[in-house]
């Protein structure tokens, strides 16, 4: 009899962790799991690549409650009491003030889902995926019917806002905690020691197959540039360091290299990073592609990728490029190391302009470096093990 697994997330937007996500139930063995993806709301770009097979369901009520959870619930009592709903409003100033007192929420997620059902299909394991999310992590303890409950932790805790004392009272009713590398693992467990017996590490998969056979769908570069190509993918953030990629570049062209870097993702910061590219004079330098769910073919066709994130829990675009074999510029994020062998699969470097022009010219300059550094790669056997049975 199949195993009934549950995958908890907020939706499927371009992003690592819905990535991460897909790799992991394309590997995952069909005749041993029924995966089911339960979403908060039916929204992303990464919908249509759920494989077949794969449950799929939606807290169809989500909407209802989103910005009570999302919104400032100060502001949330206020507009209910502008309504002249005087009960409402009492309850979520109320229960508001209680989380400010417990410092963590639970009551007031339990205030606000006191008229929602619980799933009633049992699942033999329900993980809460997209965590840190206090929210999921709640709804999948409360509201889900299974026999063992994972926690999954994608970033790196001491680098975000994170509720230390919600997850010491909550992660502690999980049977398992998983972080998606040893760094990010041992960061969790300084900052919520009491969990420490139940955390450990399962590293985002990349499934092989998935990315050699998506290259082949993908569109790639179309603008017939015969400079060197230079990559980076991931939503504009100030935590992916694109805006670090920019003041590089603004250096390799004002040195006579001639480069164009690209950038697959979209983001709240796209203007501000435009704004950046203007005032440099890079407009026909650094590329905006937008978000693409198949960024494959751009990847295998770029001569660098770079990587200049200023914190990561277990890139998965990194792993992809390594994937590829692309000569990779790092910087020392959480699990880097764990990927990367410097100077060996590529180079590692710190979150500094500096030494990212350093490491990038180094490859512009060395076509024997960009080969030792790819034929290195090819050697290279990624871990697709994703029997979660085998850790209870």
């Amino acid at each position: 009899m199949k195993k009934k697994v549950l995958f908890v997330l907020i939706n499927m937007n371009i992003g690592g962790t819905e990535k991460a996500l897909l790799n992991m139930i394309h590997e995952m063995e069909k005749d041993i799991y029924e995966i089911t993806i339960f979403m908060l709301e039916e929204y992303g770009g990464f919908l249509e690549y759920i494989p077949e097979g794969v449950r799929i369901q939606y807290f169809n009520n989500y909407k209802k409650i989103k910005d009570v959870l999302n919104h400032p619930p100060h502001l949330i009592a206020l507009d209910y009491l502008k309504k002249g709903n005087f009960i409402k409003a009492f309850n979520i100033a109320f229960y508001h003030l209680l989380s400010k007192v417990l410092r963590e929420r639970t009551r007031y997620f339990n205030y606000i889902l006191n008229s929602y059902p619980d799933l009633e299909e049992e699942f033999d394991i329900a993980v809460a995926y997209d965590g840190p999310m206090d929210f999921i992590s709640y709804f999948v303890l409360n509201r889900i019917k299974a026999k063992k409950k994972i926690q999954w932790i994608h970033f790196d805790i001491t680098k975000i806002g994170f509720n230390t004392n919600f997850a010491a009272k909550t992660y502690k009713k999980f049977d398992k905690v998983f972080v998606v590398s040893k760094e990010a693992k041992k960061n969790l467990d300084s900052v919520v020691p009491s969990i420490k017996n139940k955390t450990e590490v399962f590293y985002n998969i990349i499934s092989p197959k998935l990315v050699l056979s998506s290259v082949k769908a993908g569109k790639g570069f179309d603008d017939k540039y015969d400079g060197f190509r230079v990559l980076t993918v991931g939503r504009l953030s100030i935590e992916k360091g694109q805006d670090i990629g920019i003041r590089v570049l603004k250096r390799l062209i004002q040195d006579g290299f001639k480069a164009k870097w690209y950038c697959i993702g979209g983001g709240k910061l796209k203007e501000e990073y435009q704004s950046l590219v203007n005032k440099y004079g890079l407009q026909e330098n650094f590329i905006f592609l937008g978000t693409d769910p198949n960024p494959y073919s751009y990847i295998e066709q770029c001569d660098i990728y770079v990587q200049p994130s200023r914190h990561e829990g277990y890139c998965i675009a990194l792993a992809e490029a390594r994937c590829l074999c692309k000569p990779i510029v790092t910087t020392n994020f959480a699990g880097a190391r764990e990927q990367i062998n410097n100077g060996e699969t590529g180079l590692i470097v710190e979150v500094d302009e500096d030494e990212i022009y350093k490491a990038i010219v180094s490859l512009l300059r060395s076509r024997n470096l960009r080969n030792k550094l790819s034929k290195n790669l090819k050697k290279e056997k990624f871990e697709t093990n994703t029997d979660l049975l085998n850790h209870f």
